[in-house]
């Protein structure tokens, strides 16, 4: 397992453009140090290397869908009757992303 360093950290903060006091890399530091000795616990769990990996953490049940009925929807005018702004029968709506 690669060595996690102050310096490793503050590599891959520069490389994701972050900006970190330097007493959160350590507070990071710590974490990270936390994690490899949790890592290093579960490894030794007897059988763990022949444990299958979950790739979903819960039984999948069988689920019943209900079938697809075709049913009478709203006219475009019943859809666009109540809109405050309509142009070309689509619903204008303002900018959210400058």
């Amino acid at each position: 397992m690669k060595e996690i360093t102050m310096q490793l950290l503050k590599e891959c903060a520069n490389n994701l453009l972050f900006e970190m006091k330097e007493e959160e890399y350590e507070t990071l530091l710590k974490e990270f140090k936390i994690v490899q000795e949790q890592f290093m616990h579960i490894g030794q769990i007897d059988g763990i290397k022949e444990a299958e990996p979950m790739t979903f953490p819960f039984e999948i049940e069988e689920v019943e869908l209900r079938e697809d009925e075709v049913k009478e929807s709203l006219s475009k005018e019943d859809a666009l009757k109540n809109a405050k702004d309509v142009f070309a029968n689509q619903i204008r709506l303002p900018k959210v992303v400058g």
